[in-house]
């Protein structure tokens, strides 16, 4: 079982519903989080249970990142509008350092969503295993 985090800015919000809707049969069974409203959208769209935080504004991309620093997530979907300001683009920013620093996969569009997806369908995230094995602070 996988840990599987979606977020979504708002010109996003739709793509991300069609996405999860498309593959709702790969993230059933999975431990599935997400902002506020990117997950009261996909639950109304789908049979998932989903885990909200805030809203991306409000905290919920810290939320997110705090289960990235403390090795709770395997994975985060995170559909950004690139030519849209974000008010808390440094929290974003940070969330996506964070993924970096930990070894998250993290999709930014929906190309890399899909390859994303279709691995765990296939079941290719067992080298997450060796992830773990060169996690920052760990002795070799």
């Amino acid at each position: 079982m996988m840990k599987i985090a979606f977020i979504a800015h708002d010109r996003k919000k739709e793509e991300m519903v069609n996405f999860v809707t498309a593959y709702e049969h790969v993230f059933h069974g999975h431990q599935l989080y997400s902002t506020g409203t990117t997950g009261l959208r996909i639950m109304e769209a789908t049979k998932l249970s989903i885990h909200r935080y805030m809203s991306g504004p409000l905290g919920g991309d810290q939320q997110i990142g705090s289960m990235v620093a403390t090795d709770e997530l395997d994975l985060i979907v995170f559909l950004r509008d690139p030519l849209m300001a974000q008010p808390h683009e440094p929290d974003i920013t940070a969330l996506l350092r964070l993924c970096d620093v930990y070894g998250i996969p993290v999709a930014t569009n929906i190309a890399t969503a899909e390859i994303l997806v279709k691995a765990i369908d296939r079941g290719d995230f067992a080298w997450r295993d060796l992830v773990h094995k060169y996690k920052p602070g760990v002795d070799e």
